[in-house]
C-alpha cells in the first residue's frame, strides 16, 4: 500500500476541518431534523474522539483510548490494535483472545494484505465465547506496515471487511499526520538551535564592556545591567517548547533593550505600543528579539545621530500583528529578498531564520513582510493566529 503524499495529508486535514464544521452546525440546531442528522452527528463525534486519541500517533495510551471509539464505528464485538512488537490495545468482550492477537496479525504485518479468520481458524475453550471470527487490516506509514487493526465477532461480512480496511487507512492517515507534526517540531527545534548559535559574540562583548564601564562610576547600575544580562541569556538558552507567549517574548526584548541603551545612551529611543488582548498569544520562541536586534544593529548602529525604534503588537480580529520599525540606514530590498528566499548566506541577525520558523509553524502566508530601502529605514511585520492547531505552549 503506498504511503500518503503531502497533498493527501493536506486533503485529510481539510476534510477533518469540514467534518468539524458540520458537527458545529448540527450542534447549533439544538435538535436533529431527522434520524440521518442524528446518525451523522454521532458518527462525526465518534471520529472526532478517536482523532484526539491518535493525535500523538500510535502510542499504547492513544491506541487504548481509540479502540473504544473504533469498535463503536465498526459495531463489532471487540477491536484490537497491534504494532510490530505487541498488542497495543483491546476493547470489547472475549479479552482472553488478546494473547493470540499478535501472532494472528503476523501474516498481515509481513504481506500488507487483509486477513480474514473464520471459526475454523479461531480456537476457544469457552463454548459461549462470542469471538468466532476476525478481520485483520494493515495500518501503513512511510510505505511500511507498522500495525494492524483487528475486528472480532461471531461472523464476518464483506461490508465489515471493507469498513475495517477503511478505518485502518484512516488510522494510517492519523499516524502520518502525527509524524508530520513531529517533523515540523524537529525542524523548528533545529532552526532555533541555529538561531541561538547566531547570538552575536560582538553583542555579548559590548554588553559586558558596557557593564564594566559602570562598575566604578555607578555600581548599582552595573549590578542591574548584570542581572538583565543574566536573565536575557537564561531566557535565550532555556530548555522548553518551540513556542512562548508574546508577553514573555516582550519581557525579554525589554531586557535586551536595557542592555543596548547602556551602550547607546540617549541615542537609542524606543516606543512600545502593545494591545493587552494579544499578550497571551503563542509565538515561536525568539521570534521577535532577533528582529529588534536587527533594527538596532543595521538600523541605529550605523546611523549618525539618534535612532528611533517602534515595536507594536495589535489585535486584528483572529490574528495578532507584530511590527518592528526603525528610522535607520535601511537595506537593499533585493538583498533582503535573497535572505528570505534562502539564496544568500548573509542572514541579517536571524531574519531568514525567523521567517522560516513562522512559515513552518503557521503556513507560508505567515512569513515576514519587510519594507525597506537604502536611507529609508526598515519596517518588519508579521501576523500570527490567536489560535492555531498543533501550537502548544511548553511543547
Amino acid at each position: 500500500m503506498p504511503t500518503l503524499s503531502l497533498l493527501q495529508l493536506i486533503v485529510a486535514l481539510v476534510v477533518s476541518v469540514s467534518l468539524a464544521s458540520v458537527m458545529v452546525r448540527l450542534l447549533r440546531r439544538r435538535r436533529f431534523v431527522s434520524p440521518v442528522d442524528r446518525a451523522t452527528y454521532e458518527t462525526l463525534h465518534t471520529v472526532s474522539l478517536a482523532t484526539r486519541s491518535l493525535r500523538d500517533g500510535l502510542t499504547p495510551e492513544g491506541a487504548s483510548k481509540a479502540t473504544k471509539h473504533l469498535r463503536s464505528m465498526l459495531g463489532s464485538s471487540a477491536v484490537a490494535i497491534t504494532d510490530t512488537a505487541t498488542t497495543l490495545a483491546w476493547d470489547g468482550v472475549g479479552a482472553h483472545h488478546r494473547a493470540d492477537v499478535r501472532a494472528q496479525a503476523e501474516p498481515v504485518l509481513t504481506s500488507g494484505r487483509t486477513l480474514v479468520l473464520t471459526e475454523r481458524d479461531m480456537t476457544c475453550s469457552d463454548p459461549d465465547c462470542p469471538i468466532r471470527s476476525a478481520i485483520f487490516a494493515p495500518i501503513v506509514a512511510d510505505e511500511r506496515v507498522v500495525a494492524t487493526l483487528a475486528a472480532f465477532g461471531r461472523s464476518t461480512s464483506a461490508g465489515l471487511v471493507r469498513a475495517t480496511e477503511e478505518l485502518a487507512r484512516w488510522i494510517s492517515t492519523q499516524i502520518e499526520l502525527a509524524e508530520l507534526g513531529r517533523q515540523r517540531t524537529r525542524v523548528m527545534e533545529a532552526e532555533l538551535r541555529a538561531l541561538r548559535a547566531q547570538i552575536s559574540p560582538h553583542f555579548i562583548y559590548n554588553c559586558l564592556a558596557a557593564i564594566a564601564s559602570f562598575v566604578r562610576t555607578d555600581p548599582d547600575r552595573a549590578r542591574e545591567l548584570l542581572l538583565e544580562f543574566a536573565d536575557f541569556t537564561r531566557y535565550a538558552f532555556r530548555r522548553g517548547g518551540a513556542y512562548t507567549t508574546l508577553r514573555d517574548e516582550l519581557q525579554n526584548i525589554e531586557r535586551y533593550l536595557a542592555l543596548e541603551k547602556a551602550r547607546f545612551g540617549d541615542r537609542l529611543r524606543v516606543q512600545l505600543t502593545i494591545a493587552p488582548e494579544v499578550l497571551g498569544v503563542a509565538v515561536p520562541f525568539l521570534a521577535i528579539q532577533p528582529l529588534v536586534e536587527n533594527a538596532v544593529r543595521h538600523g541605529i548602529e550605523g546611523k549618525v545621530g539618534d535612532g528611533f525604534i517602534t515595536i507594536s503588537a495589535a489585535d486584528v480580529g483572529s490574528h495578532a500583528e507584530i511590527t518592528i520599525e526603525d528610522d535607520g540606514t535601511g537595506s537593499d530590498p533585493d538583498t533582503i529578498r535573497a535572505v528570505l528566499a534562502g539564496e544568500s548566506a548573509r542572514d541579517s541577525v536571524g531574519l531568514g531564520n525567523v521567517d522560516a520558523r513562522l512559515r513552518q509553524a503557521f503556513g507560508d502566508e505567515y512569513g515576514l513582510v519587510v519594507e525597506t530601502a537604502p536611507g529609508a529605514g526598515t519596517k518588519v511585520s508579521f501576523r500570527v493566529p490567536k489560535f492555531a492547531p498543533g501550537v502548544t505552549l511548553g511543547g
